[in-house]
């Protein structure tokens, strides 16, 4: 049951928030990202946990076990979604650390709606958040206020922003809305006046970049070890500019449809640390865009294109004392678990782009088992049993 919760900096006065992108899984959860999870849950001990959508991957939640074929049985997809969730929230539960979520473009893309599966998550005991007091913006806008180490004022906030729409209203969207770039403005003007006047340091999270990402990229040759093809001619080839961005780029940013004026909107309310997406799998850097920080975090998912250095989550720690500034990283899943052979051959039978590997080993073992059923068969004969 969702309770409310007020968050607040620990007594240490370092606030460590964690991000998880894309986990985007089904009922039948790939072990190797639950396992990643839980690992970095015990080992960095955050103090809250951010999932910035694609939470389940939606789409695909009513696919046969084998086959193409799809069906649109509403309690078949109730059942699902709730066991799919239930994979990445009751770990969060069971140690008592708080989380909230926004919306990807796969989490509604089945027979619920996102007001009807936000039900799901309210049920569970240490989530919080979501909108149900603004009609004018979706369910997973709005912002959760953060206290100092004594509970007595805020002193920074997050902001959670919808990004992707399917047609549940005859509408498909990926973007941040004018409305929702207003919804931004009023409450960031109302934490203001709350502050004595001052801005409140934020982090802002959404799904789906903005559409500027495509500036921290520049134009290079097909054989540059770092290129990536930015159109579907193939005509056309970029790389993260290492210049603007630090970190990797696997895959040229899908980013949303329109801008209602949102990086104007930060720079003129001046206080966003940063604005945080998830939505391109293979892509994690930090940059300044136009003014504004920017953080990309690649995907939690194996059930998802990706490579070995992709799938990971992201910290975030800030200073009480220091509101304004934060420091990030990436924990990924060789970070956690380095590559032993039982790591390696976790990941090998999870993560989608080793399923060529994952047939030839199944079909090795299945020879294997077969040749020894033979020569338990021919042992028996042979002793005349």
């Amino acid at each position: 049951m969702q309770k409310e919760r007020k968050i607040c900096f620990p007594e240490s006065g370092k606030l460590k928030i964690m991000q998880v992108s894309d986990p985007q899984d089904m009922h039948i959860v790939r072990s190797a990202m639950t396992k990643m999870l839980d690992k970095v849950y015990d080992d960095e001990k955050p103090d809250l946990v951010v999932f910035t959508g694609d939470n389940i991957l939606g789409n695909h939640i009513n696919d046969y076990i084998v086959g193409k074929r799809t069906h649109k049985s509403r309690k078949l997809t109730e059942r699902r979604i709730k066991k799919a969730l239930d994979y990445i929230l009751k770990p969060l539960d069971k140690r008592k650390i708080p989380y909230c979520m926004l919306y990807g473009n796969h989490d509604d893309m089945n027979v619920l709606t996102k007001q009807e599966q936000a039900e799901y998550y309210k049920a569970h005991e240490y989530f919080f958040g979501l909108n149900s007091d603004d009609p004018s913006v979706e369910c997973d806008t709005y912002n959760v206020p953060i206290y100092d180490s004594k509970g007595e004022k805020v002193i920074y906030n997050l902001y959670l922003l919808d990004s992707a729409g399917h047609p549940e209203n005859g509408e498909d969207y990926s973007g941040i809305k004018k409305e929702t770039v207003d919804w931004y403005i009023k409450k960031s003007n109302e934490l203001k006046e709350n502050n004595g006047g001052e801005p409140v340091p934020s982090l802002m999270f959404q799904h789906i970049p903005v559409k500027e990402t495509v500036k921290l990229f520049t134009e290079c040759e097909k054989d540059d070890p770092l290129a990536l093809r930015a159109n579907e001619e193939g005509t056309k080839f970029v790389k993260l500019d290492k210049e603007k961005a630090e970190g990797f780029a696997f895959e040229y940013p899908a980013v949303c449809d329109f801008n209602d004026g949102e990086l104007e909107a930060i720079r003129q309310q001046n206080d966003v640390c940063a604005l945080v997406f998830g939505h391109d799998h293979m892509n994690s850097f930090t940059a300044e865009l136009d003014g504004v920080n920017i953080v990309q975090t690649s995907a939690a998912s194996f059930r998802c294109y990706g490579n070995t250095v992709t799938r990971s989550v992201r910290i975030f720690e800030i200073d009480e004392n220091n509101t304004s500034q934060f420091l990030t990283r990436t924990v990924g899943y060789f970070d956690l678990f380095g590559k032993g052979f039982i790591p390696v051959m976790r990941y090998i039978m999870s993560a989608d782009e080793k399923e060529k590997t994952r047939n030839i080993i199944w079909i090795l073992l299945a020879v294997f088992g077969v040749a020894f059923v033979v020569y338990i068969l021919g042992s028996f004969h042979f002793l005349g049993m």
